[in-house]
């Protein structure tokens, strides 16, 4: 919807690079011309653009940090995009660390454990970290496909793409952008 916003005098409005999934949040790189498009999408084809999400999980990992290697593929063809852990499937490999722990607890319902985490997807496949998540027993807070959450009147898919680092010049620092997170998140994270 804002795109046009962002032409700068431009006869096109930018184009994304990339995609995040409707409910998560965060930083979106845009291409402004063929070319930059072009260019960008060998930077995120070859891993070379650096993405960090923040992600609120229910549980508790054991450990402070690590790194899940489970293959993707499609859930059936029924379900158009939903994915889910398949030994034939595509690689994908995804770091994260604990940037805290806590527990919550609503009038009357069990004590939960929720997770701070950082993810470092080092592949790009539909829906990895919150399979990724969800298949290591921490599905993400709000997120109704994997996690299940419902889908109306649940608190919001709590993933937040806080960080991206593109190496757009060979003799320059990488362009490095970070978003502050949203604020059904605040709450649970300041926690």
């Amino acid at each position: 919807d804002y795109f046009d916003a962002l032409r700068f005098g431009l006869p096109r409005a930018p184009a994304l690079a990339h995609r995040l999934d409707r409910d998560t949040s965060g930083c979106l790189v845009l291409g402004r011309h063929r070319k930059a498009l072009a260019e960008l999408g060998r930077l995120f084809k070859s891993g070379r653009v650096g993405k960090t999400y923040w992600a609120l999980v229910e549980g508790r990992p054991a450990e402070d940090e690590g790194r899940i290697e489970l293959p993707l593929g499609r859930k059936d063809a029924t379900r158009g995009w939903w994915m889910k852990h398949d030994p034939e499937g595509q690689p994908a490999t995804t770091t994260w660390k604990v940037l805290g722990r806590a527990q919550s607890q609503a009038s009357g319902a069990a004590v939960r454990n929720l997770t701070w985490l950082a993810l470092e997807p080092l592949t790009g496949r539909t829906h990895q970290l919150r399979v990724h998540c969800t298949a290591m027993g921490w599905p993400i807070v709000g997120d109704s496909v994997y996690g299940g959450a419902p889908r109306v009147g649940g608190p919001g898919r709590h993933l937040h793409a806080r960080e991206i680092v593109v190496p757009l010049y060979k003799n320059r620092e990488p362009s490095r952008v970070s978003a502050p997170g949203r604020p059904h998140m605040h709450e649970r994270l300041r926690a």
